[in-house]
């Protein structure tokens, strides 16, 4: 009669429905790491690796450096290495870097440039990989 919702919808539910408490101004700028709990946006500069809890890169924010965080949502910039359940990126945002992801949604016009690993299952092993599970994603300039 009740069907159990599997891992991932459990945590989109989660961050979809936690506020945001915590906000890095587009003002300010950041050097060295950061962790958190919650949910975080940032819309200033971050120069260091970030860790926490369910994390948003807004249009105006810039990561460089390694993020690792149950779910993450990206508007802006980020150069570096992510691993998280769920990743989105959004139209216009820029990800460089290896990004690993429980699971992965990727809106047209997002640009993600190096390696990409997601898996929707847990029913392979502990790093096994196939052609469905690893891609390689670049995009270059064109002028």
């Amino acid at each position: 009669m009740f069907s159990k919702k599997n891992g991932f919808d459990k945590e989109m539910q989660k961050a979809e429905n936690e506020t945001i408490s915590s906000v890095i101004d587009k003002s300010m700028s950041v050097s060295g790491e950061m962790s958190f709990k919650g949910k975080t946006r940032i819309d200033g500069t971050i120069n260091g690796n970030v860790t926490g809890e369910h994390l948003i890169l807004s249009e105006s924010g810039k990561i460089i450096g390694d993020i690792k965080v149950s779910s993450f949502i990206c508007h802006g910039y980020l150069e570096g290495n992510i691993i998280s359940k769920l990743v989105t990126a959004r139209k216009g945002c820029s990800i460089i870097g290896k990004l690993e992801a429980g699971s992965l949604t990727v809106e047209p016009g997002a640009l993600l440039d190096g390696e990409v690993r997601a898996a929707a299952g847990t029913s392979q092993g502990k790093g096994a990989e196939t052609s469905e599970d690893k891609a390689t994603v670049s995009k270059k300039n064109e002028k």
